[in-house]
């Protein structure tokens, strides 16, 4: 299994240790339910060193980007973020990511996630026609969420950078934790505020940059946090996660993404989606949370009450903030309004759900 700059300290905190996108990663420390409250209520740390990253360069950069994203990154300004997602010829997902604006018109990164490193890269590359400069980056990059309430406080001691005042999907880069070149953008999977620190020389600065962050969170009660949490906090906000919700044969209007689909462009596959939020779809991703006892998971059948498939569960939890179960699924769409009532078929046993609106309440 692939390793991060931190995979050491995570054996040495005592986390419990997992392969996840082929990489050794920690799942928990503490327990999930109580990594997800510190960051809801305080703050915490999350190791997302396994995600990826591609600069893509020079006066044909935009063109490329715009060619294979389905949101309008000619919209973005020097330090600014957009979420987009790469569609597949069919009409599917090959990947959501982050588009990230250094240098307008000339020099952006892309930001994937760390089990699609390899597809997103030779999808991209085999849609350079124009000759756009591109490199992948991701084994050289280093990458911690600091998450919660309580994180701008821990990171704004660390640097002169104005962290308490950086604005959501927007990014700073400079001097932290005495490093140079340290990218904060205000971004994060966990709906709880916080940001995300790239740094490159990672073998050099790892360490002083963990350090760093945990003494200066001292006083926050800050935590290190596995991706369990990380999953139940993002079901929490109905944040997509590709693999379960969004995959390649799913398209972003059926996953409530037409927001990200924009048609003031030229894009793979815009011709189906436009067909589809022209003309409507036959299933929709929809929030649920059980009425009957029961803890929903991936690839349960959703049922109406006469027992009939109407879809499948793509994700679900026991919600530690809320203390409900909670879940996602597609569902047809003549069943997906609010307040209707479904069944999740869980070890044989017809369930009662209904379905909520998104982030969960």
């Amino acid at each position: 299994m692939k390793t991060t700059p931190f995979t050491e300290k995570h054996i040495v905190l005592g986390a419990k240790m997992a392969e996840f996108a082929g990489f050794n990663m920690p799942i928990s420390y503490t327990g999930i339910n109580d990594e997800h409250l510190a960051v809801r209520k305080n703050v915490g740390v999350f190791d997302v060193s396994h995600m990826g990253e591609f600069i893509i360069k020079g006066p044909h950069a935009l063109d490329l980007i715009q060619r294979v994203t389905s949101n309008d990154a000619s919209k973005l300004t020097n330090g600014k973020i957009q979420y987009s997602c790469l569609p597949n010829s069919n009409g599917g997902i090959i990947d959501d990511l982050l588009v990230y604006c250094v240098e307008e018109n000339n020099v952006y990164m892309l930001v994937v996630n760390a089990g699609n490193i390899d597809k997103d890269w030779s999808w991209i590359v085999s849609q350079n026609s124009n000759g756009a400069e591109i490199h992948n980056t991701s084994s050289k990059t280093a990458l911690l969420a600091v998450q919660g309430p309580q994180a701008t406080k821990v990171i704004q001691a660390l640097t002169e950078m104005d962290i308490l005042n950086l604005k959501y999907y927007t990014f700073v880069k400079g001097k932290f934790a005495g490093i140079d070149n340290v990218l904060i953008s205000a971004t994060g999977y966990t709906g709880a505020g916080g940001v995300e620190i790239y740094f490159e020389d990672k073998d050099k600065d790892a360490d002083i940059i963990w350090n760093a962050i945990f003494k200066s969170g001292e006083s926050f009660g800050i935590k290190p946090v596995g991706l369990g949490a990380r999953d139940t906090l993002r079901l929490e906000m109905g944040f997509c996660l590709y693999g379960n919700d969004i995959d390649d044969s799913t398209s972003p209007i059926e996953a409530g993404l037409g927001w990200i689909t924009k048609f003031t462009k030229q894009f793979t596959s815009r011709e189906i989606f436009e067909n589809q939020k022209n003309n409507g779809v036959t299933k929709r991703l929809a929030g649920f949370e059980m009425i009957d006892k029961g803890i929903a998971r991936h690839d349960y059948e959703i049922t109406d009450n006469e027992g009939s498939v109407i879809g499948k569960v793509t994700s679900g939890t026991q919600s530690p903030s809320l203390g409900k179960a909670i879940g996602m699924g597609y569902v047809a769409i003549k069943e997906a309004s609010l307040g209707n009532e479904i069944y999740i078929n869980i070890r044989n046993n017809k369930l009662k759900a209904k379905v909520v609106k998104m982030p969960f309440e």
